[in-house]
């Protein structure tokens, strides 16, 4: 008795702790008989109490839900049937029900080994919701950020800029459609590719650097170029912005490229402008050197003409000397002006800037009044940087014919040139990175600046001279050319005490120059030829004697055509001409470039080269004016004809 008494007291013990679980709980033996159950059932279900004892069978649970209509409308006695069918089965099972009042109730049922089954009711009711409504805002969220990514998309293909982000690697992982046109991609292709294939293998060595400084967390602008399907040439100016982490990580960067090939060619119709500003200001000095060029010519030959007996050769030399000489500095004199009036693209190339001061000052030295100076100190030949020479001639002579107006009763202008290392605190000062640098000095002992003008001096079109008199555009034209060029420009002047406009490049070095300097007098005497015919094709007949002379004291034969037609027939029938020398321009026939084709194409045994008094003879040849032959500028030297006649002579390897 006792013994009972103690199983009754566990087994109510049992119930109680079952009937404080939050779930629903029944146990069913093998012939489908409730063996077990908590209070949790029916609250949960809401089974009515008649039911719910030891012995009813499941039959009378799933009647009440089916009557109920718990499983939806249909065959109550079907309904029943089906779950009692299945639940004979005793197979694990889980499904979750929706009751009429809204209520979710999820059913896990297990077997039991000795046969029958547990089954655990459980309300997921609001797990439920809170997972529908997690998803909902998932999927409105997911909604807002395709609306956003499509309005991204929207604005980004609609401006005028090529807009990217590259991942590391350096891989694309967005691109708007002006980017991917630029590469020939589409927005969807270009995606997921690595930056080396989009951009080709040239190019990205080009732009490599550039990115692998940008993902060291650096903002980077740069400029490139590249042709376009048709041929033309676009200039790009594209901005690197490092997409950082809170920790300095470097996630991605984001590229914004603008097309600045308008901008390119309004500065270099800025710079031709300027340009030719200072050939109007150069005329006059120019005027006076070839004055005093005229006057060596004209007198020596007069003298010459005067003379009844015969001339020594000493005597004549004497006379001969220099005319000759002010013949060649006549033409370097025009050369230069015309190379530098006409200008060309802006083309850096790594030039000496010794050269470069040296040639402004030619251009400079009959063009400033007497009462100045000019001064030049190159402390190294060798020194060099990488710019566009015909630019750094006009900066340098921009900076002169400021400083002279700025000396109204004289003075002195000095050119320096000198290398110097910025350590980082000088760098910083300057905006430039760490290193060295070719530093370039234009002092005055003019009048100088006060802080108004010192601090406008670099503005477009601000200028301190009278209406009329000065275009504002030079200094402004010096500081972007510089800074296009990778260096920076800084202003010293005080009223009184002059000014010192000091120009930084990043340097280059060069072998000296001396071997360049070399005198006529050193250089070795030209080549002579060994009686080979050459046919002269030249229509003046006064440059086609001069030339016959120049060839004949070198050692060849010559035969003159005056004609197109002639230089065909003669090249035609003369099988021991050994070369060809003809002017490319030659009005009212045909240009010298296609007839040299022309007689190549017939004898391809011929050496031939040209000759032009053009120099920009290219123009005047039409759109073929590419030349594979040598182009000789008249007037040349006979070494100049030397050395081009035996390379055309030399024998073909």
């Amino acid at each position: 008795m006792e013994e009972t008494q103690q199983l009754k007291a566990q087994i109510d013990l049992l119930q109680a702790a079952l009937d404080h679980i939050n779930q629903g709980f029944t146990v069913f033996d093998r012939n489908l008989r409730l063996v077990a159950w908590n209070r949790g059932l029916s609250e949960m279900l809401d089974m009515p109490e008649g039911i719910i004892r030891r012995g009813s069978h499941l039959e009378a649970f799933i009647r009440v839900n089916a009557e109920r209509g718990e499983y939806g409308p249909g065959d109550i006695e079907g309904k029943i049937a089906r779950r009692i069918e299945r639940a004979k089965l005793f197979e694990p099972h889980y499904f979750e029900r929706v009751r009429p009042n809204g209520q979710i109730i999820a059913v896990s049922g297990t077997p039991l080994p000795q046969g029958g089954f547990v089954t655990i009711y459980s309300d997921v009711t609001e797990e439920r919701r809170r997972q529908e409504k997690l998803e909902r805002t998932v999927e409105e969220r997911t909604r807002a950020l395709r609306q956003s990514e499509d309005w991204l998309r929207l604005v980004t293909d609609n401006i005028p800029a090529l807009i990217a982000y590259l991942s590391p690697g350096p891989v694309f992982r967005f691109a708007n459609r002006r980017y991917a046109d630029w590469f020939g991609q589409s927005v969807a292709s270009i995606a997921g590719r690595s930056a080396q294939e989009v951009v080709g293998p040239e190019l990205f060595r080009e732009l490599e650097p550039h990115i692998d400084r940008a993902f060291e967390g650096n903002a980077v602008s740069y400029e490139y170029q590249r042709k376009r399907p048709d041929g033309t040439t676009a200039y790009m100016r594209s901005t690197l912005i490092p997409d950082m982490t809170v920790d300095g990580r470097t996630l991605g960067i984001f590229v914004l490229s603008l097309d600045a090939t308008d901008q390119k060619q309004a500065e270099a119709a800025l710079v031709q402008s300027q340009r030719m500003d200072a050939v109007g200001k150069l005329t006059g000095g120019l005027a006076h050197d070839f004055n005093n060029l005229l006057a060596i010519l004209m007198g020596n030959l007069m003298s010459l003409g005067r003379m009844e007996t015969p001339i020594e050769k000493d005597a004549l030399d004497r006379k001969l000397s220099p005319m000759l000489e002010a013949a060649k500095r006549g033409s370097d004199l025009i050369q230069r002006l015309l190379t530098f009036s006409r200008g060309k693209a802006i083309d850096p190339q790594t030039v000496p800037l010794a050269q470069v001061i040296a040639n402004a000052g030619k251009l400079l030295d009959g063009s400033l009044p007497p009462t100045i100076t000019l001064k030049t100190n190159v402390e190294d030949d060798g020194i060099a940087a990488r710019i566009d020479p015909t630019q750094m001639e006009t900066a340098l002579i921009n900076m002169a014919f400021n400083a002279r107006d700025a000396m109204p009763d004289g003075g002195t202008i000095s050119i320096g040139l000198a290398r110097t290392a910025l350590d980082k605190r000088e760098a910083d000062e300057l905006g430039l990175p760490a290193g060295l640098y070719a530093k370039v000095t234009v002092d005055d002992t003019g009048t100088g600046m006060d802080e108004e003008t010192r601090l406008r001096v670099f503005e477009p079109f601000f200028t301190t001279k009278s209406f009329g008199t000065g275009s504002g555009l030079g200094l402004s034209m010096v500081y972007g050319f510089i800074h296009q060029s990778g260096g920076t420009i800084k202003l010293n002047s005080e009223l009184g005490k002059g000014s010192c406009l000091v120009l930084y490049l990043p340097l280059k070095n060069l072998q000296g120059t001396a071997a360049g300097n070399e005198s006529r007098a050193d250089r070795p005497a030209p080549k002579r030829g060994n009686g080979e015919l050459l046919l002269l094709v030249e229509d003046d007949p006064d440059v086609a004697n001069a030339v016959t002379d120049q060839l004949q004291s070198l050692g060849y034969a010559v035969l003159c055509a005056e004609s197109a037609q002639d230089a065909r027939n003669l090249a035609q029938e003369l099988p021991e001409l050994r070369g060809v020398l003809s002017d490319i321009v030659m009005p009212g026939q045909v240009n010298g470039l296609a007839l040299a084709r022309e007689i190549r194409r017939n004898r391809a045994d011929l050496g031939i080269a040209l000759m032009s008094g053009y120099t920009d003879w290219a123009a005047l040849s039409g759109p073929e004016s590419s030349c594979e032959f040598p182009v000789l500028a008249k007037p040349f030297a006979d070494d100049q004809l030397a050395d081009t006649l035996q390379k055309i002579l030399s024998p073909k390897p």
